[in-house]
């Protein structure tokens, strides 16, 4: 059994993304298959740990 994580959201800004988790400041332990989050308005939670990531306010999304 699992236990959702309850930390506080990581803040993203556009340099960031595209973001992926687990991100690259999360311990080797705690390691899962990598997954690239979709941001539906600001805001993505990993489907794996939980994990709830945030644009931070003002965040310019790059588009192609």
């Amino acid at each position: 059994m699992t236990t959702p994580n309850t930390a506080a959201a990581v803040e993203l800004d556009g340099k960031d993304l595209p973001a992926h988790c687990p991100n690259p400041a999360m311990p080797l332990w705690s390691s899962h298959p990598r997954v690239f989050l979709e941001f539906i308005h600001g805001e993505a939670k990993c489907p794996y740990c939980g994990t709830a990531y945030r644009l931070k306010p003002g965040t310019v999304v790059g588009h192609h």
